[in-house]
């Protein structure tokens, strides 16, 4: 048994009891008025809706006059707390300084595990460290005060720090980027100093996840050795970028973090094995208790894994009264409790997909899986099925919203690995908690849970595969709603056998013509092809045509490698004649590795830059191991292809990089080429910025071309003189949609386009070709074929 409806099956029929719910979705709603727009927003929401309750309650609505006094009352304290948090957060000492990017040094303790941040962060690989505030010296002033700080700091130094450390750190203060009661951010210099112990279970933690790794290692492949901890404890440490991508593609990034399903799979294995032996209904309410809090541990008590343990608790708790109908009103007191007690949850993505997902395990899955079951499907299967069905449709209007697509594969996707996720975690934790007294007893559960975790990698490689299968849907709020609408009205009609019957001839009807259009895009890529720009997300990676079949030229490889990967395959580029990496930022050079991997290389190239050092020291490892040679590219080299000339322009005097962490500084040592090909010439910049351009303009070189690669992803970086000595028919603007830079730069664009040239983006347009045609009707010959389904925006 699997599932939170196995716990929550309704008795007798009795419908849920929905009275607390108005009460505590009030209570979101106003703390999510207060945190985003601000305290002032809040406390009118706040007041408007209390007042409203109360004269409603007053009013002709008397038959529901508790449920509208509970609401007034809640939205009244929600707007108290939630606006004295946020003008505490406003008002917060540090918030001046990080305005001006004063230097600071802050004591702190570590409220959860710091996290890689991937796709391209200039300079080392860093880490994100969410952490509360509990000294700060900024211009000679001391204080001793509180506050959510989030630090980037080296992930070389920081990474293997534990929740509820405290440490040192010195670096430089930046304003929050999100609205989430976060008072400063700081970009840390150095390792962290005066560094505590963790707590004792936080050490015990470390061990079994220890030695859940090692079991998994000793029994199973590089790829599910990977992915069974971060499945089961949610440890990614060794998750392959190949298997996060699959995994992120296809849909399924959600079983790689720790949520309410982990907790729900174990309290629902245990109850049903209790119940078969028929023990009391509060004695397995209070050894489910016990599951949990051993599960917190196991996964480290971090924010994430306690909201998740709330959510389980939820269930537990309508077990020990006795009654299913006490899990919505549970429900909605934990939703109460934890946007009161922290503010910052109600604007959290991950909480509004744990609620939306509880909520619909409670309400709607007990139904479907009755009705699987009186179509005699077996009860297991019914439960898994019921389960992931309605997760999925409960959360895809706010994965739409958030992410701007929606993609049907990623609901088969989630269909296909329900029935093993349950074996893989209750495997999982069982090999954890045997690992410190019986690691071969360990590495025999590991080696048991390996055919359900190679069976979710198969089903997440296929359908990663599948990439154009996403539909465009509007972002934001307006998108989530406008989506949620259309189900409602979907599943009510369901509900009528002969609209069930038309909704499977529209389903069917709707394959046939996206399958063939999305599954295999028509048309792609263009016949003569000369240059592609490949969507790899907020990174670059062009592939340049030679002329020769099946070989090509790279220039950058993005931030991943299964990204650049599938580009390449879909171009049917079998071999690289070269790997040029304008500069050594990941985002340009992560994906390095995907490149090469089955492709023979003729060699890497790099400039003169040197810095990041471990990012070219891992470059020269990836092509030693492609058995490549490893190159320097110099201004006035000319390599040849039969359909292809690159011209190397510069850099002309790259100053030296003092420090690897100035991003301007390495973004400036970016190779500078020209590429002649039957299409026309296409100017690309890699990442230099105003210096860079100014220094190529003293030069003295031609840098007229008939296709401009926007430099740095369309910043603001890219001086108007530099675009007048270009003079570009068209642009390409290497992107990746939402990212946190504010890439690119409107004002940039609609200059471009005023002036005449057509612009086209990746996270807009997907892969775009540069191809032998006509671009805006003057006879000559350059055309640009965009392939469509842009890779959605990355979750942060």
């Amino acid at each position: 048994m699997t599932s939170v409806a196995v716990l929550t099956r309704a008795e007798g029929g009795h419908p849920a009891d929905l009275r607390l719910v108005p009460a505590g979705l009030a209570a979101w709603l106003v703390v999510v008025a207060t945190v985003g727009p601000g305290p002032a927003t809040g406390t009118v929401v706040g007041i408007a809706t209390a007042v409203l309750a109360v004269l409603a309650a007053v009013g002709g609505w008397w038959f529901a006059r508790p449920v509208l006094l509970a609401v007034a009352g809640c939205a009244a304290a929600a707007a108290v707390v939630a606006s004295a948090h946020g003008w505490s957060a406003g008002h917060h000492p540090l918030r001046a300084p990080a305005e001006r990017a004063a230097a600071a040094e802050l004591r702190v303790v570590l409220r959860d595990d710091p996290h890689i941040i991937r796709g391209g962060f200039p300079g080392a690989p860093q880490v994100a460290v969410p952490a509360e505030l509990v000294a700060a010296a900024v211009d000679g002033e001391h204080w001793a005060l509180g506050g959510r700080v989030l630090l980037l700091a080296p992930a070389a130094e920081w990474a293997e720090l534990l929740p509820g450390q405290e440490v040192g750190a010195v670096g430089l203060l930046a304003p929050p980027a999100r609205s989430d009661l976060t008072v400063a951010v700081l970009r840390v210099r150095g390792p962290p100093h005066a560094v505590s112990a963790p707590p004792w279970w936080q050490s015990a933690a470390g061990e079994l996840r220890a030695g859940l790794r090692e079991a998994s290692s000793a029994a199973l492949s590089p790829a599910a050795a990977g992915l069974l901890p971060g499945l089961t404890v949610g440890d990614r440490s060794r998750l392959s970028a190949e298997v996060d991508s699959d995994f992120r593609a296809a849909g399924l990034t959600h079983l790689l973090a720790v949520s309410g399903a982990n907790l729900a799979i174990l309290t629902g294995a245990l109850l049903w094995l209790l119940r078969r032996m028929r023990v009391d209904p509060r004695v397995i309410a209070a050894v489910g208790a016990l599951v949990v809090a051993g599960f917190v541990v196991l996964a480290r008590p971090s924010p994430s894994v306690l909201r998740a343990a709330v959510m389980a608790g939820v269930v537990l708790l309508a077990l020990g009264l006795g009654r299913a109908r006490a899990a919505m009103p549970a429900l909605a007191v934990a939703v109460l409790v934890l946007v009161m007690s922290d503010p910052a949850l109600a604007v959290d993505a991950g909480f509004a997909l744990s609620i939306t997902a509880t909520a619909a395990l409670v309400l709607v899955a007990p139904g479907w899986a009755e009705a699987l079951r009186r179509r005699r499907v077996p009860a297991p299967l019914a439960e898994a099925i019921a389960v992931a069905a309605a997760a999925c449709v409960a959360t895809a209007p706010l994965m739409a919203g958030l992410s701007g697509t929606v993609n049907p594969a990623s609901v088969v996707a989630n269909l296909l690995v329900a029935p093993a996720v349950p074996i893989a975690t209750v495997l999982g934790v069982l090999a954890a908690l045997v690992s410190p007294v019986a690691p071969v007893v360990a590495q025999v559960g590991a080696w048991l849970a390996g055919p359900a975790i190679e069976w979710m990698i198969v089903v997440a490689d296929r359908t990663a595969a599948l990439d154009g299968f996403a539909v465009g849907w509007p972002g934001g709020t307006g998108g989530a709603v406008l989506l949620a609408a259309l189900l409602l009205v979907v599943v009510w009609l369901a509900r009528l056998r002969r609209v069930r019957v038309l909704l499977v001839a529209v389903v069917l009807g709707a394959a046939l013509v996206l399958v063939p259009t999305r599954f295999v895009p028509v048309g792609w890529p263009p016949t003569g092809w000369s240059m592609v720009a490949c969507d790899v997300g907020q990174g670059d990676a062009l592939v340049l045509a030679t002329g020769e079949p099946g070989w090509a030229v790279l220039v950058d490889a993005g931030p991943d490698e299964g990204l650049v990967d599938a580009c390449l395959s879909r171009l049917g580029v079998q071999a690289l004649a070269l790997v040029v990496l304008t500069h050594l930022h990941a985002d340009h050079v992560g994906g390095l590795a995907g490149a090469v991997r089955d492709r023979p290389v003729g060699a890497v190239a790099v400039g003169p830059g040197r810095e990041p050092f471990w990012t070219l020291r891992a470059a020269a490892r990836t092509a030693a191991a492609a058995e490549a040679p490893f190159a320097e590219l110099r201004p006035g080299q000319r390599l040849a292809w039969p359909a292809l000339v690159l011209d190397v322009l510069g850099p002309r005097h790259p100053a030296a990089v003092v420090d690897p962490d100035d991003g301007t500084a390495v973004n400036d040592t970016s190779v500078v080429m020209r590429a002649s090909t039957p299409a026309g010439t296409v100017l690309l910049t890699g990442d230099a910025e105003l210096a860079g351009q100014a220094d190529l303009i003293r030069s003295g070189v031609d840098l007229h071309a008939d296709v401009l690669k926007l430099p740095h992803h369309g910043s603001r970086s890219t001086g108007m003189p530099f675009l007048q000595a270009v003079r570009p028919r068209a642009v390409l603007v290497s992107v990746g949609a939402g990212n946190s830079y504010g890439h690119p730069n409107r004002a940039l664009l609609a200059g471009l386009e005023q002036a005449g040239a057509t612009v086209r983006r990746t996270d807009v347009s997907g892969d775009t070709a540069v191809v032998a045609g006509d671009l805006g009707g003057d006879g000559s010959r350059l055309g640009l074929v965009s392939r469509g389904s842009p890779l959605p925006a990355a979750r942060r």
